[in-house]
């Protein structure tokens, strides 16, 4: 494996917009909010910048699927604008292309935008098109959709680590309920309300064991990170971000097509992981890592996520969770900002999003939810169904090494 770009680049400047049902705000209106804010952190000017890569899944504004239309937006002088799309790993895909120009020593300056205006589109979550397979999911999945396939993987998962449905219910009932907590103080979140634990547990089912509050909606919103050579980051701020690590896995279909994966976790989040922590140095991620920003489109999905990124033992993550491991005064706090489920999820700028949240936090800028002296963030997206997936894993810190 190659050596990785481990603290050769470092995030100057980041924005977020407040995730919703944005009716009054265009993508593009979001897109320039989001971008303004991380130029307003660094004394950037726009002649500074040397590429942009935009990340978004469903939209498309203006030229269809380039980036004419941000280079419009954001008055950029004829320097690349690239166009990425990678499922719900999107805004974490732009992140890479961004930083991996500066590592290179393509750009010195480079920028990452994600944005996603899904209630414009009439976006429920629960699409009867085209698949991520390159055909209609309606003759080759009748039955496939997100609740299904992660209501799969909790019920398999209760079966083999000895979990009563009670037990179970309990634990991924508790991962939501943290989120709308953490959620509750975050002005910028979709959702601020704070359901009990009653009554998470007893919402209507989705799709057994996933109940009303296990699910994420889905949002508007955009969100901005500007790079640049980690040795020259002090010169835009005092507090600049370095990338640790910045990995993206796409499952070939295996688990698909044998008997070897028995549902109970994610083996794409397994091998990004792994090659993100070699990447990063860490070798006790339990104990290096501060918090966690994971793709908790359902709380299932946090919940085996913890697992397969090798911080609670394998079978043991509901302890942790219902042990408080996980809470925002926790161990390792995850979802600080209310994650997926709260905060929202646009999918094009979710990536980006979960790292503004990293960023901050590793600033100590988080105000009501910041957690005590953080130094190693991570973050994890995961796009498609349990058994064919794109994951991405991005690890930061405050300090170079």
């Amino acid at each position: 494996m190659a050596s990785g770009i481990k603290d050769q680049v470092a995030i100057i400047g980041m924005g977020c917009t407040k995730f919703g049902e944005m009716w009054d705000k265009s993508a593009g209106d979001l897109i320039i909010e989001a971008f303004n804010e991380a130029v307003s952190e660094t004394g950037l000017e726009i002649k500074d910048i040397d590429a942009v890569w935009y990340g978004t899944c469903y939209q498309e504004i203006g030229s269809g699927k380039s980036g004419i239309r941000v280079g419009t937006l954001l008055k950029l002088p004829f320097i690349p604008v690239t166009r990425v799309e990678n499922l719900c790993a999107t805004g974490t895909e732009a992140l890479r292309g961004a930083c991996y120009a500066v590592a290179s020593g393509a750009a010195d300056i480079a920028v990452a935008i994600g944005c996603e205006k899904l209630k414009d589109l009439g976006y429920g979550g629960l699409p009867a098109g085209d698949s991520m397979f390159g055909t209609d999911n309606r003759y080759f999945f009748p039955n496939m959709s997100g609740p299904g396939g992660f209501a799969q993987v909790a019920t398999a998962y209760f079966k083999k680590h000895g979990l009563s449905g009670e037990r179970g219910k309990e634990a991924i009932a508790h991962v939501s309920y943290k989120s709308h907590q953490n959620g509750s103080k975050n002005p910028k979140a979709h959702l601020r309300n704070t359901p009990t634990m009653e009554q998470i547990v007893g919402a209507p089912m989705i799709a057994y064991p996933l109940g009303l509050y296990d699910c994420c909606g889905v949002s508007d919103g955009a969100a901005c990170a500007i790079v640049c050579r980690a040795d020259k980051a002090e010169q835009y701020r005092k507090d600049p971000i370095y990338i640790k690590a910045l990995q993206i896995a796409t499952s070939s279909g295996m688990e698909l097509y044998g008997n070897d994966w028995d549902s109970t976790y994610i083996e794409t989040t397994r091998r990004a992981g792994d090659k993100a922590y070699k990447e990063a140095g860490i070798t006790s991620p339990r104990e290096e890592l501060s918090l966690l920003e994971v793709h908790d489109c359902f709380s299932i999905t946090e919940l085996v996520t913890c697992e397969d990124l090798r911080i609670s033992p394998e079978g043991k993550a509901a302890d942790d969770i219902l042990n408080g491991f996980y809470d925002i005064d926790g161990k390792i706090p995850c979802q600080t900002d209310g994650g997926l489920k709260c905060f929202g999820h646009p999918i094009g700028a979710s990536g980006l999003r979960m790292m503004y949240e990293c960023y901050k936090q590793l600033q100590g800028k988080c105000g009501d939810r910041q957690i005590e002296k953080p130094k190693t963030a991570l973050t994890h997206n995961l796009g498609g169904f349990p058994a064919h997936c794109v994951v991405s894993v991005c690890i930061v810190g405050n300090e170079k090494n």
